[in-house]
């Protein structure tokens, strides 16, 4: 036992859970009626697909599967993938709570009938239509897939690294489909991510090229 906890020492990183997880349902259950409506024009062109629903559940399996990945094959990585999530996520919380916002942009009806139309209503039904900006589902997503990019063996996997683009793409679509987002969430969750990558991803390459020359020279 007490190698196996030696060996996954890094498991403490997933105690952040335990503070998002309050801090999130705080605010869901206190921004209810006063906050700040997230709309553009754009919003009322994109049509809702139930269909989408599926990509839009699958992000919860696909985050994930890619952080026990790393949890249990580089430890390096998932450091850098959990420092880029929750440092994301906590970045969410603070504006959420600074700027309460939420959306009016889901159906009063459907215009179809089916099990996943009938799975969208469970989700509005568990997911109040607040604390919405900027997107975690687009966020996370990106994220996910850049630590799958960076990696060489998986990266060297075409229908991996590419698998990991076309679902994080249908899982960014899915938002906006499905009224769960605006487009000004989504554009906010990859400006996040895209600042965020800076500081974690690409600023650790050019240490790493930095270093690399100095041995060289």
């Amino acid at each position: 036992m007490k190698k196996f906890f030696l060996k996954y020492r890094h498991a403490w990183v997933l105690l952040y859970t335990l503070i998002y997880m309050p801090c999130f349902a705080y605010l869901e259950s206190h921004v209810t009626t006063k906050f700040h409506i997230i709309h553009t024009p754009l919003d009322d062109y994109i049509p809702f697909v139930e269909y989408f629903i599926i990509p839009y559940l699958l992000w919860f399996v696909y985050i994930a599967v890619t952080v026990g990945y790393f949890f249990f094959t580089d430890v390096k990585a998932y450091y850098k993938l959990t420092a880029f999530l929750f440092t994301g996520m906590t970045i969410f919380l603070i504006i959420s709570a600074i700027y309460p916002n939420g959306l009016e942009l889901r159906p009063d009806t459907f215009p179809r009938d089916n099990i996943f139309t009938d799975m969208v209503k469970q989700l509005y039904a568990m997911d109040t239509p607040t604390n919405v900006l900027p997107s975690i589902h687009v966020f996370n997503s990106i994220g996910v897939y850049i630590a799958i990019a960076h990696d060489e063996r998986l990266s060297s996997i075409k229908w991996i690294r590419y698998g990991a683009l076309i679902l994080s793409s249908l899982i960014i679509l899915s938002t906006m489909f499905l009224k769960q987002h605006s487009v000004i969430d989504v554009l906010g969750g990859c400006l996040m991510a895209s600042v965020l990558y800076q500081f974690i991803y690409a600023e650790a390459s050019r240490k790493s090229e930095s270093f690399s020359k100095q041995i060289v020279s």
